[in-house]
């Protein structure tokens, strides 16, 4: 495995941590916290405000007051990865600094998304912006590679060309392609360095590990944190490959589903607790069939989140 070159106090494995909304769709982060601090006790950092946080759902006052909230109430900023990126360069400056006057380890930061086709150029031209308005010499930027969503592709050009420009600065990705011979060619280019790659789902970890990845920022993180932290720990003993189906087979239950209505039916269910079942429009619950599907198809696993 490729010792980076970059310093961190980022665990192996984070969740885009699912954000509890109140009635009238304003985080709650008092639940948010309790679920924050769940996820440590099980080896997960907290990439919050993530796609499966709902991110783009909310406002950038609303992201920040959160994670002002969850600092305080004492979750540890060297283990954050708040996502920051949005179309606007100003509102991602504005919450990048906010995040790293918070000391948070680093950002995730997704590329401006409602242009299509644009050029690398240009796609440059937006980080470097951000970087030179932020100006602090502690911002960490992990860049999130999502085209599905996006439709943006990040060409490995454009990201060892930003790693070069900014070595200090562009330290990693997390890469949600789900296309294992890019993330395995980013691996290979820009390990090497010190950048910093993590897969998009724990479906890639082992692989990602052996290739000289530093882990996964996946979304049943949220729901499976003990068993994917434990893989990243034990990667190099003999029974990983095993390790590694069983984490497949409860990903490819919630993949079922849409992934966040999913998995807020899982955690009301094992916390005993309804209101994680809201989530913010244009999303929508699932219907009581699909939950009731899905959590019989938990229990046929022996599937369980202990101590939620």
């Amino acid at each position: 495995m490729t010792i980076s070159l970059h310093s961190s106090t980022l665990p192996a494995v984070l969740s885009p941590v699912l954000t509890p909304f109140m009635a009238d769709g304003h985080p709650d982060t008092k639940k948010l916290l309790k679920q924050c601090q769940w996820l440590e006790a099980n080896g997960v950092g907290h990439a919050i405000f993530g796609t499966n946080s709902e991110a783009n759902s909310m406002s950038a006052p609303q992201k920040m007051n959160t994670l002002t909230a969850l600092i305080e109430g004492g979750l540890n900023p060297a283990h954050m990865m708040p996502g920051t990126g949005s179309s606007s360069i100003d509102a991602t400056v504005t919450m990048t600094k906010h995040a790293v006057q918070h000391q948070c380890a680093g950002v995730l930061m997704l590329p401006p998304f409602y242009y299509k086709d644009v050029t690398d150029e240009g796609l440059f031209a937006y980080f470097s912006e951000v970087i030179q308005k932020v100006g602090d010499a502690g911002l960490q930027i992990y860049i999130y590679n999502i085209p599905a969503v996006t439709k943006i592709n990040l060409s490995l050009s454009l990201l060892e060309r930003l790693a070069k420009e900014y070595p200090k600065t562009i330290v990693g990705m997390k890469d949600s392609s789900g296309d294992w011979p890019y993330t395995e060619s980013v691996i290979k280019l820009l390990a090497p360095s010190g950048f910093r790659v993590y897969a998009g789902s724990e479906i890639f970890l082992l692989r990602t590990l052996r290739a000289g990845g530093v882990g996964c920022i996946s979304a049943t993180a949220n729901v499976n944190p003990r068993a994917i932290a434990q893989l990243a720990t034990d990667w190099r003993k003999s029974d990983a490959d095993q390790s590694q189906t069983e984490l497949d087979q409860v990903r490819s239950i919630f993949a079922q589903y849409q992934m966040i209505a999913g998995m807020k039916t899982a955690v009301a269910h094992y916390s005993k607790d309804a209101q994680w079942l809201r989530v913010r429009p244009p999303l929508m619950q699932l219907d009581a069939d699909q939950q009731e599907k899905l959590l019989n198809e938990l229990k046929s696993i022996n599937f369980c989140m202990q101590g939620l």
